[in-house]
């Protein structure tokens, strides 16, 4: 694997010796552009627009074009030379969780190598450091003319590093969602949630790119002279769902036939207002109890009262009767 970076890793004093490798690649085919009439390829070449001649490589360099479309030179020296610590180093700035880390800000990854046996102990020391704590290290470095961010982490017996984006390089979410207001009603929900568990989990690694495979098919067959057979796909006809619980029980149904579970046609879904209705049930019950109570007490203490009244009246002629 050929390294496209070359620097060192800053750990505080520490220096790590590192090289950069790309830790992905694509499945794109590489097109190229030709004339239909006769198929001659289509190139594109840099053209000096002062001398109107075509230019090779060796004699293109770099500019920073000003307001005013003035273009001002700029030497690889000069971007050797800017007072940053991260021209050749990645430097890290700080240790954090994982889940700290906006999914939005994350590019490209990349494999960080350990270059030469000097550098083999501190790369095994900030590996080792970044396992037990759990966390991933956040990085600044400089590369392709500007400076980055950049997330490290553990990844088998490497260190890997995710390109991240500055914070002020995501956009807002502004008018991306619906400005209709609607309501989910708990009867959708649990259906979705049924959905969900039907289709399940699924291992990443037996996920293939169906795409890539057909389009090899296809041109594998013109190269043998043969007309490709396959059938074009479905086409997405945009229709809106009238009926959502229609739709969401279909995919379900589809999704256990899809993985062979078996159909149990009596099912039913429970909507979440049906789940509180024992305890709706069971407080009414409660409040009923509490009012019977209530009535029960009151009525008792009407006929205690009853009871008690003529006792007081004879208290009262009582004492009459003795001065008498």
């Amino acid at each position: 694997m050929r390294s496209i970076w070359n620097g060192n890793i800053s750990f505080g004093l520490v220096s790590i010796p590192i090289k950069m490798y790309p830790a992905t690649e694509d499945h794109s085919v590489s097109f190229r552009q030709i004339h239909t009439a006769d198929g001659g390829r289509i190139r594109y070449r840099k053209i000096c627009e002062l001398e109107d001649k075509q230019i090779d490589a060796d004699e293109i360099g770099k500019a920073y074009e000003d307001a005013d479309g003035a273009l001002i030179p700029i030497t690889d020296e000069d971007l050797a030379a800017l007072p940053l610590p991260t021209t050749r180093a990645l430097e890290i700035e700080a240790f954090v969780n994982a889940s700290d880390i906006d999914p939005l800000q994350m590019g490209d990854a990349y494999y960080l190598g350990a270059n030469g046996t000097a550098a083999a102990k501190p790369y095994a020391l900030l590996r080792e450091a970044l396992k037990r704590s759990e966390k991933v290290a956040i990085t600044k470095y400089a590369h392709r003319g500007r400076e980055r961010l950049g997330m490290l982490r553990v990844v088998g017996d490497a260190i890997a590093m995710h390109r991240l984006l500055w914070p002020d390089e995501v956009r807002e979410p502004a008018g991306v969602a619906p400005k209709e207001k609607v309501t989910v009603k708990p009867a959708e929900l649990d259906l979705a949630d049924m959905l969900m568990a039907t289709l399940g989990e699924v291992d990443l690694s037996e996920l293939h790119d169906e795409y890539h495979e057909a389009l090899e098919a296809m041109v594998a067959a013109k190269v043998s002279g043969a007309t490709p057979t396959a059938e074009p796909g479905e086409r997405p006809t945009g229709a809106q769902v009238v009926d959502l619980m229609a739709a969401l029980k279909d995919s379900v149904r589809s999704a256990k036939e899809a993985r062979g579970e078996p159909l149990d046609e009596k099912a039913t879904v429970t909507e979440l207002s049906d789940r509180k209705a024992p305890a709706k049930k069971a407080a009414a019950k409660k409040t009923t109890a509490k009012k019977t109570a209530a009535k029960k007490t009151a009525a008792t203490k009407k006929t205690a009262t009853k009871k008690a009244a003529p006792k007081k009246a004879a208290a009262k002629k009582q004492p009459g009767k003795r001065g008498a």
